[in-house]
C-alpha cells in the first residue's frame, strides 16, 4: 500500500519552542537534529542551520538542498579538524557562525535553529559558554533550538529543555570501517 504525502508549503509556528541538546560519545547527534529538521520542515516549519566546525559537502547538505527554501544551512569550518590550540581562522569562523546564529534567532524567519557542533566548538574555546546562554536567552518563545555535540558542560545542561547523551555501546571504527557515503559522511 502506498500513502500520499501531501505537499506542506505553509509557514506553520509553534505556540512553545524547547531547547535541546544532543550530546555524548556515541554516534548520531547531527543524526537526530536531521530528523528534527525533517520533521520540523514537514510541519512547514522553516529551519536555519549552522554547522559548527565543519566544512564540506556532506550528503545531508545534499538531501537538505532538494528540500528547498524551507531550510537554510551554513557553513562555519575552516576544513580541518581542530587539535590543541584553535588558530585565528577557526576563530574567526566561530564568530561569523556566532553573529550568523544569533540573526538567525533575531530574525523572525525560523521556527526551528539547529547549531550544529556548537558544544565542540565550546569545548574548543571557539564559543564560550557565555555566548551558548546569550543565544538560548535570546531565542524566541515559539523557536525549537537545538545544539549538538560532545561534552555539554554540566551548567548549559541545567538550562536546557532536553538532553539527549548518545552514549557508545559499540561502533564499527574499532573494526576499521572508516566513514562512509551515506551513512557517516
Amino acid at each position: 500500500m502506498q500513502t500520499k504525502i501531501p505537499e506542506n508549503d505553509s509557514h506553520s509556528t509553534l505556540s512553545r519552542g524547547c531547547v535541546h541538546i544532543y550530546t555524548g560519545n556515541g554516534k548520531g547527534k547531527t543524526t537526530a537534529a536531521l530528523g528534527l529538521c525533517l520533521r520540523a520542515i514537514g510541519a512547514g516549519f522553516r529551519v536555519y542551520l549552522a554547522q559548527f566546525m565543519k566544512s564540506g559537502n556532506y550528503s545531508e547538505l545534499t538531501a537538505l538542498k532538494r528540500l528547498g527554501h524551507q531550510v537554510t544551512v551554513e557553513q562555519f569550518g575552516t576544513g580541518h579538524f581542530v587539535r590543541g590550540e584553535p588558530s585565528e581562522e577557526d576563530r574567526q569562523a566561530a564568530r561569523q557562525g556566532f553573529e550568523a546564529a544569533t540573526a538567525a534567532l533575531a530574525s523572525g524567519d525560523y521556527q526551528m535553529v539547529i547549531l550544529d557542533e556548537s558544544m565542540v566548538a565550546l569545548h574548543q574555546g571557539l564559543l564560550s559558554r557565555e555566548q551558548i546562554h546569550a543565544l538560548i536567552d535570546m531565542r524566541p518563545e515559539a523557536v525549537e533550538l537545538v545544539l549538538t555535540g560532545r561534552n555539554a558542560p554540566p551548567e548549559i545542561i541545567e538550562t536546557v529543555d532536553l538532553v539527549t547523551d548518545m552514549r557508545e555501546v559499540k561502533h564499527y571504527y574499532q573494526d576499521g570501517v572508516t566513514a562512509r557515503v551515506g551513512i557517516e559522511k
